[in-house]
C-alpha cells in the first residue's frame, strides 16, 4: 500500500509547481485556490497543478468534473490523492 500523501506535502508542491510567492504554511487546509479571496489561481495554474500532482503523487485528473471537486483546496487535494492512490493497491 502507497504511503498517505499529507497536507504538507501537498502545500509544498503547491509551492513549488506554481512558482507562488509565499510559505507553504500560510495556505490555509480550507483556502480556496482558484477563488479571488484563496490562492486566486487561473486555468494555467490548473493545468500546470494536474501535471504536478501526476508527477509528484502519480495521480490523474481524468475530466473538469472531477478537477472542480478535486482541486477546491488542500482539504479537497489531500483526500482526492489519498482516495486514488488508496484504489491503485
Amino acid at each position: 500500500m502507497l504511503p498517505e500523501v499529507t497536507k504538507d506535502e501537498i502545500r509544498a508542491m503547491l509551492v513549488k509547481s506554481l512558482m507562488l510567492k509565499m510559505p507553504p504554511e500560510e495556505i490555509t487546509d480550507d483556502l480556496p485556490l482558484f477563488d479571488v479571496d484563496g490562492l486566486g489561481l487561473d486555468s494555467i495554474d490548473a493545468l500546470e497543478l494536474v501535471v504536478s500532482l501526476e508527477k509528484n503523487f502519480g495521480v490523474g485528473i481524468p475530466n473538469s468534473d472531477v478537477a472542480k471537486v478535486a482541486l477546491r483546496s488542500v482539504d479537497s487535494l489531500h483526500e482526492y490523492v489519498n482516495a486514488e492512490r488508496a484504489a491503485k493497491t
